[in-house]
């Protein structure tokens, strides 16, 4: 079968095998492929013909791969339905990850997709010890980025490398694991146009006049539009020498002042979705694992991803598991958060209000595939849901330390409950990553253990620090896997008035135990004439000790940079903060 493809839509169609008009100008370009240029209805258009097999056409049936079965259940949004992940290769996975394209400050909207499934590949390294092998692209040569450098007068290149830089303290701050490796679009143009050579030679693409290169998605018949109903879907628009609609750019020729390579087809960059196929083939070959992304990118992205790698590879099944999260919006927008709406929050403002545990227990709370709304109050459900965390981590020590009596402990009742929890936990963690059913486990594990910790005056009967032990490790175990350290709450921002708050409720609470411990009891001893020295000489002696802890205390701040000082029975403090500039109160 011969493939003949024109350049625009006209009376003709795929594997129509005229032209009403050709001209004899035929040569070869490196693929094998014939081009031919003819007229067709008095428009110049251009022809490529190859002697390469279609493919053909097939159902859009899932194949389940051979290999490893994990037995952990994922939504596959190649079959709309969870399926059982089967690796190729025994505790290794091969995942490839869309990157941000980097002409702007990375929003909240950014910071919820990257976080949920940096979730997801510690659920699976550090829960079911499954090698995660991670790669992702920076796409740094774009249509956006070529508009934003003209309109800030600077180079893409530079452009790009700062929001680059930028992204990737971004993701540090919010302790969002690197990949094993970031790769570069423009560092990796001679693999795109090799990769798109072959897509040629397979009889898959076709070459224009005006030297851009098409995919053409009617070649591969039924098999595009694996991943969505295509039946509204539309092309990329702004092109008009291609055959179809559906039809996406693989190389667009350059315009003046915009930044090109070279190619066989003449000087030009990339599309967008072609450098995603290729970098994912050069790091994993011909099958990958699973797939991630945003739901947004699902069409035409990903779609087209498939189109491209399985023209490229000749193969039925590229990627086995596609998974992609849902949007995160504003309270009150059905919109989602986004540059090109304006409706964002950048993650550098975000930081100066909240830490980086709140926005991983904000995105914990709800599935990953589920959409996500951003406001105030779910910022503070998410804040108290840390904070009974913590403070059930400070009790069960102050327990296990003996500074805490309480009642007798119904130990076995709390093993039952741990193992019962640990159970639950690996359960949900198994069907889908549901991490808001595995979190009710965990906090219902706290709150039977923070039921048992009821301080009373004295505690005479039999401790058990060996449970709350394990309980806590345990908590602090699988936080760890979701990627919150309950080891270090030290996320603090001096900017956001937090620290000040608390050395002020501190400080506050000390002068109030200072007043009344300095008080006498026979109030007409005083005179104009005593001072602090006469006060204390006249103080219960029982409160004495309250006074030498108010001591011990201001001693014990000041090596930490909190300097009290009392002024009779009231006080004033300063912090000396290292990074420059003092506090003072």
């Amino acid at each position: 079968m011969h493939l003949r493809t024109c350049v625009t839509t006209s009376d003709f169609r795929i594997n129509m095998g005229f032209f009403k008009i050709f001209t004899t100008n035929t040569s070869l370009v490196k693929t094998g492929f014939r081009i031919r240029h003819g007229i067709i209805n008095e428009i110049p258009k251009t022809c490529l013909v190859s002697s390469r097999n279609l493919y053909n056409p097939v159902e859009k049936k899932w194949h389940k791969p051979v290999g490893y079965d994990t037995g952990i259940k994922m939504y596959n949004s190649l079959t709309k339905q969870k399926e059982t992940l089967v690796l190729a290769r025994e505790r290794i996975a091969t995942w490839y990850s869309c990157g941000p394209t980097v002409y702007d400050h990375a929003h909240l909207g950014h910071a919820c997709s990257y976080v949920r499934f940096d979730i997801l590949q510690r659920i699976l390294s550090r829960f079911f010890a499954v090698n995660v092998i991670h790669a992702m692209v920076i796409t740094d040569i774009d249509d956006k980025i070529i508009q934003r450098s003209l309109e800030e007068n600077m180079s893409p290149t530079v452009l790009a490398r700062m929001h680059e830089e930028e992204f990737k303290k971004d993701m540090e701050a919010l302790r969002v694991l690197p990949p094993a490796v970031y790769m570069r679009v423009t560092e990796n143009i001679s693999l795109i146009v090799t990769f798109i050579e072959r897509i040629i030679g397979n009889g898959h693409a076709y070459v224009t006049s005006q030297g851009n290169v098409y995919f053409d998605t009617k070649s591969i018949g039924n098999r595009y539009g694996k991943l969505v109903n295509l039946g509204g879907a539309v092309g990329e628009p702004g092109m008009q020498d291609k055959n179809e609609a559906r039809d996406f750019a693989l190389w667009k020729a350059s315009k003046p002042h915009e930044p090109y390579w070279e190619s066989p087809w003449g000087k030009g960059r990339p599309g967008w979705h072609i450098e995603c196929s290729t970098i994912a083939s050069s790091v994993f070959g011909s099958q990958l694992d699973i797939h991630s992304g945003g739901i947004d990118l699902a069409f035409p992205h990903h779609e087209n991803e498939i189109a491209q790698s399985e023209a490229y590879h000749q193969c039925e099944q590229w990627g086995n598991y596609f998974l992609h999260s849902g949007h995160l919006h504003l309270k009150g927008s059905a919109e989602k958060m986004s540059k090109s709406l304006k409706n964002y929050i950048t993650i550098k403002d975000f930081l100066v209000s909240y830490t980086a545990n709140e926005f991983r227990l904000f995105c914990l709370l709800t599935k990953y595939r589920s959409g996500i709304e951003y406001s105030d109050a779910s910022m503070n459900e998410a804040r108290s849901t840390l904070s009974t965390i913590s403070a059930f981590s400070h009790c069960a020590q102050a327990y296990m330390k003996g500074y805490l009596q309480c009642q007798s402990v119904e130990e076995s009742s709390l093993w039952e409950r741990l193992s019962a929890t640990q159970a639950s936990v690996r359960h949900a963690l198994a069907d889908d990553f549901d991490t808001p059913k595995a979190l009710d486990a965990v906090m219902s594990l706290i709150h039977h253990g923070n039921c048992q910790l009821q301080p009373v005056t004295k505690g005479d009967g039999p401790r058990s620090p060996a449970v709350f032990g394990a309980m806590l490790s345990y908590v602090r175990e699988i936080m760890d896997v979701f990627g919150v350290d309950l080891l270090n709450l030290t996320e603090v921002h001096d900017s956001s008035g937090i620290l000040n708050n608390l050395v002020e409720e501190l400080v506050h609470f000390r002068s109030e135990v200072r007043k009344f411990a300095l008080s006498v009891e026979d109030q007409e001893l005083h005179s104009a004439h005593s001072n602090t020295a006469t006060q204390r000489r006249l103080c219960r002696p029982d409160r004495v000790p309250l006074l030498k802890a108010c001591d011990v205390l201001r001693n014990n701040l000041a090596p930490l940079g909190v300097h009290i000082k009392d002024r009779g029975t009231n006080s004033t403090w300063e912090i000396t903060r290292t990074s420059g500039g003092d506090t003072k109160v």
